[in-house]
Formats: structure tokens, C-alpha cells, sequence
């Protein structure tokens, strides 16, 4: 299988702050235990932004570099010691690139790798898109196969956010998953329905019997969240807290998956929490909230702070996609408007996922 071409277009960045550009590029050749990838769809989401405007020295990555943590495609050519999928399966990407070696990520737990403080210091990039070419392009390179989930015949754009915005819902959700039992007068909040907070209120329905709560700021969010299974959905107001409390009984919310980080959502959080509750905290708004003892945090609350997910738990979350449990919201761009769709983002215009597909 090959497409006859020697050069491909890739969204590259390459200057701090901005603006990426779409530029020709040479087509990669595997070596070793590499896979070149013909990519199909390519997610974009916040965290690419904050790449973007990442200042000189915030990011310890060097330029330039291709965009794009999230990709789903067809294997179109293998190094001569490369493992995995064969030529023409199609498949996504696991987008965090541990060391490979460490226990964690022997383990699939390569988001958690123990080297990667020394994969920062050496910047040599920490994943698709982090540092390393990513899959907002014609083609991508992956160091391994290990690196790869099959997916069969599901749609390449419902594929491609599935390996952040799926797996990273997933694994948030997995954090908490202990505390919500058997679902009996177990509720679930989610706080912000965005590419992420959407898939986790499905994630909740299809894997527990929890009561799920939902915030937002935007209608259009609310009846994405009724869309999605939500038992319930707010908009933020001055007595939110106490709504949601009402809608537990009185005793608090079992878990909160907060999908936002910010001051106003961690407080919120922090107010609807009961005694010994799960609170995830997913997004990245910039808020803080105290840990002191006595503090606001109810007694018992344990807090994780989720990072994308794990190998096999992209592999349940495809799984979950292919039994059709799982539907991303998706809005579709061609590559060569990446331009427009990162602007439509970061206006807050996006509804569910912006997934680039090579025009």
C-alpha cells in the first residue's frame, strides 16, 4: 500500500505563541521498531492551545514540531523490527511516549512513566504532538507498535479523540470508580461539558449505576449533557450547591470529576463533595483549592489529579466505541483549515470535538 508520495503537509509550530502553520514537509520512513502511519482524523483540543501559547521556556520542547496528540489511521508502512498491527490495519495512537522501559510503563502506565522528568530535561519530547511530531498531518511516525490500538471499522473521526478525550475521561473516571459501588445513592458530578465531560457522563452510564450530575455555563452544554445520559443538568448559578446537594438528599455528591480547574469550579466542587468523596481534577483553569487539616475539603476527600490513562484502558475505551456506547460530539475540519478550527476553539465555539481530517 503506498500513496506515491515523497512529501506531506503538516500543521508544524514553530515559533512560541503562535501562530502553527501549514507546511510541506518530508514523508517519514520507519526504521527499527517505527511505524509510519497514513493518518485518517486528528483531534484538536485545549491543551493543544496552551501549547500554542506556550511562552519561551514554559515547555521544555524544541522547535519546531507537528501538532496533534490525537490520531487514528491505517499502519502503512513498519520498521524491519517493529511489532503490533500490520501494514493495513487502522488504528489510534496512544499519545503519551514514555521511556518504554520503566515498570510503569512495562505496565501500559507510560502517562506515569518514571523517566519522564529525564524525557523533559533532554527534550526529547513526551509524546505525539508533545514535543514530537504529532499527527495533525499526511503522516505520522510512532516510535513502536506497542504504541498502537486496532479499531476496526470504527469511523476514524470518532477514533481520534477517543486517545485523549476518551481515555482521558476514562481514566478519570477509573479514579473514582471504587467509590460509586454498586450506584446505590451514589452521584456522580461532572463539572464542564466539554470533548472531555461529555464522553465521562457516557463513560459514567455505560460502567456504573451512579446518579450523574451535571454544570455548565452554556445551554448548548446542558442539552449535549441530556444527549449523553445525564440525569440532571444545571446551569451555574449563585445556588448551585445547594441544588445539587437537594438532588443528593442532603449528603453531598459521592465523586466530582471536575473537567474545568477552575477557582469558581473548584469551589463548587469543594461545596458538594460529602464526607470521604472522590474529587478528580481534570481540567486545567488555573484554580487552586487549600489542602489543610481542619480545611474546606470535607473530611476523608481524596483528590487525584488524572493524566490522560493507560494502554489498556485505551483498549477499553475503544471497545466502548465499538459497542456503541460511546459517541463523540464532533465537528469536522479539513487539515488545511486548521487555522479556522483552532480559532473556532478557542472562542469557545466548538461543540464536543474539533477532529482535522487530510483534504
Amino acid at each position: 500500500m503506498s500513496t506515491g508520495r515523497k512529501s506531506a503537509r503538516a500543521v508544524r509550530l514553530t515559533r512560541w505563541g503562535g501562530p502553527p502553520v501549514l507546511a510541506e514537509v518530508t514523508q517519514p520512513t520507519p526504521t527499527d521498531e517505527e511505524v509510519l502511519i497514513q493518518v485518517e482524523a486528528a483531534g484538536l483540543c485545549r491543551s493543544d492551545l496552551h501549547v500554542i501559547d506556550a511562552r519561551p521556556g514554559d515547555l521544555p520542547y524544541r522547535l519546531p514540531f507537528t501538532l496533534g496528540h490525537e490520531v487514528a489511521g491505517r499502519v502503512l508502512r513498519r520498521g524491519p523490527l517493529a511489532t503490533g498491527p500490520a501494514v493495513g490495519e487502522r488504528v489510534i495512537v496512544y499519545g503519551p511516549w514514555g521511556c518504554g522501559s520503566c515498570a510503569r510503563c512495562a505496565a501500559g502506565a507510560e502517562n506515569y512513566c518514571d523517566r519522564r522528568a529525564t524525557l523533559d530535561a533532554g527534550r526529547v519530547g513526551t509524546g505525539a504532538g508533545l514535543g514530537r511530531d504529532g499527527g495533525m498531518a499526511d503522516f505520522l511516525l510512532v516510535p513502536s507498535g506497542r504504541l498502537l490500538v486496532p479499531v476496526g471499522d470504527l469511523d476514524a473521526v470518532q477514533a481520534a479523540p477517543l486517545s485523549d478525550a476518551g481515555l482521558t475521561a476514562h481514566h478519570a473516571v477509573a479514579m473514582v470508580r471504587h467509590a460509586l459501588g454498586d450506584g446505590v445513592g451514589a452521584h456522580a458530578v461532572v463539572l464542564g461539558v466539554g470533548g472531555l465531560g461529555h464522553l465521562a457522563i457516557q463513560i459514567l452510564r455505560a460502567t456504573t449505576a451512579a446518579r450523574i450530575l451535571v454544570v455548565d455555563v452554556r445551554e448548548e452544554a446542558l442539552t449535549l449533557a441530556d444527549e449523553c445520559g445525564a440525569h440532571f443538568a444545571t446551569l451555574l448559578r449563585p445556588d448551585t450547591a445547594r441544588v445539587l446537594r437537594d438532588r443528593t438528599g442532603g449528603v453531598g455528591a459521592t465523586a466530582v470529576l471536575d473537567f474545568v480547574g477552575s477557582g469558581s469550579s473548584l469551589g463548587l466542587a469543594v461545596a458538594v463533595l460529602r464526607a470521604g468523596g472522590e474529587l478528580a481534577v481534570v481540567g486545567s483553569g488555573g484554580g487552586e483549592v487549600a489542602v489543610r487539616k481542619p480545611g474546606a475539603l470535607p473530611p476523608g476527600t481524596r483528590v487525584s489529579l488524572p493524566f490522560w490513562g493507560t494502554l489498556p484502558e485505551l483498549e477499553a475505551v475503544a471497545a466502548l466505541a465499538r459497542e456503541g456506547a460511546l459517541k463523540v460530539g464532533v465537528e469536522r475540519f479539513a487539515l488545511s483549515c486548521a487555522a479556522e478550527a483552532i480559532e473556532r476553539l478557542r472562542s469557545g465555539e466548538v461543540r464536543g470535538r474539533a477532529v482535522l481530517v487530510p483534504d
